[in-house]
């Protein structure tokens, strides 16, 4: 599975951005899909993810401002991120999670500057 990320930049704070994840190769082991960030100096953390079935999970911090969403027929997940905020400037990674058998794929990174 290859992951080609893409839609980050540079942004004002309360500002919108959606990041776009185009999946390729053996999609048909995918389970679930789903963005994680880093920001300098901490550990990558999970922001959302989207599951085969439709069941989604969002961080705390994102909740009602972030919005993950799947097309499969176009094998791409999307994260709509509005009210963006300072701290949620970071380098965003697309991840999937698939099986058989248990693996994590990572996209390249795209990275997200929130500025005041």
């Amino acid at each position: 599975v290859q992951l080609q990320a893409s839609g980050g930049g540079l942004v004002r704070a309360g500002g919108s951005l959606r990041l776009s994840c185009v999946a390729s190769g053996n999609t048909v082991s995918i389970n679930a899909l789903g963005w994680y960030r880093q920001a300098p100096g901490k550990q990558r953390e999970l922001v959302a993810s989207i599951s085969s079935g439709g069941v989604i999970k969002y961080a705390d911090s994102v909740k009602e401002r972030f919005t993950i969403s799947r097309d499969n027929t176009k094998k791409t997940v999307y994260l709509q991120m509005n009210s963006l905020r300072l701290e949620d400037t970071a380098v965003y990674y697309c991840n999937a999670a698939a099986a058989p058998p248990m693996r994590q794929y990572w996209g390249q990174g795209t990275l997200v500057t929130v500025s005041s």
